[in-house]
């Protein structure tokens, strides 16, 4: 399993917006494709202005095959409907590490 780590600064009165415009367009696209698993929401207790996602994909081959046309096309239609109220301060990828417990 694959963890794609993304992490946003956004304006902390346009948060609840943020996070369900993302899960109405990026999460509803996403899952549409082979390996998606599933996305979290984590919001900051501390900074009300950070949002990071943790999306699980079943391979980085699946994750990665998405083209750049579709995830611009959706990341185009998020803007549309967000303006440019956010920014991604973060973008990080890691994998589950599974070893054989003695």
């Amino acid at each position: 399993m694959v963890i794609e780590l993304l992490k946003f600064q956004v304006d902390p009165n346009l948060r609840e917006t943020f996070i369900q415009k993302d899960a109405e367009i990026w999460t509803t696209a996403l899952a549409k494709y082979p390996g998606f698993l599933s996305k979290e929401v984590w919001i900051n207790p501390n900074n009300p202005s950070e949002v990071t996602f943790i999306i699980r994909w079943a391979t980085r081959e699946q994750w990665q095959a998405i083209s750049q046309a579709d995830l611009a096309a959706i990341d185009n239609k998020f803007g549309q409907a967000l303006g440019k109220n956010f920014q991604m301060i973060e973008s990080a990828e890691y994998q589950v590490r599974k070893f054989p417990y003695t």
